[in-house]
């Protein structure tokens, strides 16, 4: 009888925890849903990313059926929209008995079928919306609630019968003959194990499924007597225990798996994604946003505030923008980052992603266009200018008489400036056209040591040094022309910068450039040293086009470095030493053409 009591209670308070479960969920949703309308303003009920939202939620709160409902003038409840609502169910009919005790402050109303356990809430008791959930798992919970109260009856009747029974029976014996006596309580007492045996089995079984064992199943009776009934009953309930367990079990399962997918999606982005807070704090930071904010700090990203990292985002979690532009310096160097940010629960998640290469790339791209333009408009009428000068001093020099060296200063002043620009517009061609490169085995040191001659043989002022680190031969798959440009185009800007400072200086001092080459595993270094000027304030800049600190440069020269040195496979690093001047740092790929360019 306490078994089956307890057996009762046992489906009475898994249904009615079921129906308490059902109710605060939908509380919850419900108040999910009032912050989600409130942070989303004029969303449509049909939007992808609320219906996304929404099935999110059902799935996360094991819900089957939801609906938003408005209630209208009349006092019904209309249905808004509805979330997998099974066939023939009404929300708004099923909810309208609720909707009295709603408007007078009731949180939540819970009603129980035996299909299945529904829920309603108040989202905005004051526009009259309200949230509608159904869970259809219920119905086992209450077919085991009223299969259980049967078995608890049937176990009661069973009892009152076996008393009547006996009385009568032995009163009969007692009659018939006191020498059946001994014959009836042995025959009693085989009776009393056989009926207390089962029950025994039934206590050990019940004890092993208290203690986890879900597997567990009773043997013996299972015939049609009440004992066969019981021993049945309580198989099919450590039947459905086991199912559940082993639901639960998978859905854990399932949720570890999709934990660690995520986890690795997001290790594999390369967009940066930090997690924080209500306090600003940093919950969780994927490889890239470590990569870009600590810059190489290998110190744990928990619990650091991200104002200490990244004030500028800092600045606009704090201001409420959701999206921007802003600039960040790592390590001296300044980055352009877009920054999106999402509200999530008390705090918030920031994706952010460097866009300093790609605005470096269209700039060039752009200037590309112009120097293609400048140089069609400006190339096609220098010939004929210069063809009429010269055709001018060779025809009417003699014909003049009176300042006839002026003639020859201006003709010859006219020739010099078209060469001139022509020049230029040779600088923009070059810019806006320069091929891809024709990788071949080259040696590099041989390459450098010719730039640095011709340079030697034109600049005798400056003295040149070559220096490497003894790993010869210095072998890369290289285009021979375009780095022998390269070079050169570094050398003129570290004699420019020579030239400069001893002008600015007015004394003798003597120019000195050092060239430095070092073989890399992955690629080669080759490292410009000069006593010059020095780098300008904006150094950052100056590998873009039309960015020139002479007042005769184009600004083409190191752009056009910068984009020789990108088709290698490498980069372009700009450094002030302590003594002065200018370092810049060239390194080239030695198989450009491989995934793998940088060690």
């Amino acid at each position: 009888r306490g078994l089956m009591q307890n057996a009762d209670q046992f489906a009475r308070g898994f249904y009615e925890q079921n129906q308490l479960d059902v109710g605060n969920e939908t509380v919850a949703m419900a108040g999910d849903l009032r912050f989600y309308f409130q942070t989303n303003a004029n969303v449509a009920l049909t939007n992808p990313n609320f219906v996304e939202f929404v099935n999110y939620q059902m799935q996360g709160r094991d819900l089957n059926e939801a609906a938003i409902l408005q209630a209208v003038n009349d006092g019904s409840l209309r249905t808004a929209v509805t979330f997998d609502v099974a066939e023939g169910n009404e929300p708004g009919t099923d909810a309208a008995p609720a909707y009295a005790r709603l408007r007078d402050g009731e949180p939540v109303v819970v009603n129980a079928e035996a299909e299945r356990i529904y829920a309603v809430a108040p989202i905005d008791r004051d526009s009259g919306v309200y949230l509608y959930n159904a869970r259809n798992a219920a119905a086992d919970s209450f077919a085991n609630w009223k299969q259980a109260q049967q078995i608890s009856q049937a176990y009661g009747q069973l009892t009152e019968r076996a008393q009547t029974l006996q009385l009568r029976f032995n009163l009969a014996l007692f009659a018939v003959s006191l020498g059946l006596v001994g014959l009836a309580v042995w025959f009693a007492l085989r009776f009393a194990d056989r009926q207390v045996e089962p029950l025994t089995e039934l206590v050990t079984a019940a004890r092993n499924v208290g203690a986890g064992n879900f597997a567990m199943r009773v043997e013996g009776r299972t015939g049609s007597d009440e004992i066969g009934m019981l021993n049945r009953a309580f198989n099919r309930m450590t039947a459905q225990l086991e199912k559940q367990n082993d639901a639960l079990v998978g859905a854990n399962t399932e949720l570890k798996q999709r934990r660690e997918f995520i986890e690795a999606v997001l290790e594999s982005v390369t967009a940066g994604v930090v997690s924080t807070d209500a306090e600003g704090r940093v919950l969780l930071m994927n490889g890239s946003a470590q990569g870009l904010l600590l810059h190489g700090r290998d110190v744990p990203p928990e619990g650091i505030a991200v104002a200490k990292l990244a004030p500028q985002i800092n600045a606009m979690i704090a201001g409420g923008v959701p999206s921007g532009i802003i600039g960040f310096n790592r390590g001296g160097e300044m980055l352009t980052l877009a920054v999106k940010i999402a509200p999530e629960g008390e705090g918030h998640v920031v994706t952010f992603e460097d866009i300093t290469r790609q605005l470096v790339d269209q700039r060039q791209a752009a200037w590309s266009d112009v120097a293609r333009r400048i140089a069609h408009e400006i190339k096609n009428p220098l010939t004929p200018i210069q063809l009429a000068t010269e055709r001018l001093k060779r025809r009417y020099r003699k014909q003049i008489d009176e300042d006839g060296e002026l003639f020859d200063e201006l003709t010859s002043t006219i020739v010099r400036q078209v060469g001139d620009l022509r020049k230029m517009v040779d600088e923009f061609s070059s810019f806006a056209r320069l091929p891809k490169p024709n990788f071949r085995q080259e040696d590099a040191l041989d390459l450098v040591r010719q730039a640095v001659f011709l340079q030697e043989v034109a600049n005798q002022q400056v003295d040149f040094s070559l220096h490497t680190d003894g790993a010869e031969p210095y072998l890369i798959q290289a285009d021979r022309h375009q780095l022998g440009q390269a070079m050169t185009n570094v050398l003129k800007n570290a004699v420019e910068a020579v030239e400069a400072r001893a002008e600015q200086a007015a004394t003798d001092c003597r120019g000195a450039i050092r060239v430095d080459l070092a073989l890399h595993p992955q690629h080669l270094a080759v490292s410009v040293t000069d006593n010059g000027v020095g780098l300008p304030a904006e150094g950052e800049r100056i590998v873009e086009p039309y960015v020139t600190t002479r007042e005769k440069g184009t600004g083409l020269g190191l752009a056009i470095v910068t984009k020789i040195v990108e088709e290698h496979g490498g980069d372009i690093v700009f450094a002030s030493p302590e003594e002065g001047g200018t370092r810049v740092t060239l390194r080239f790929a030695r198989e450009p053409r491989s995934a793998d360019t940088h060690a």
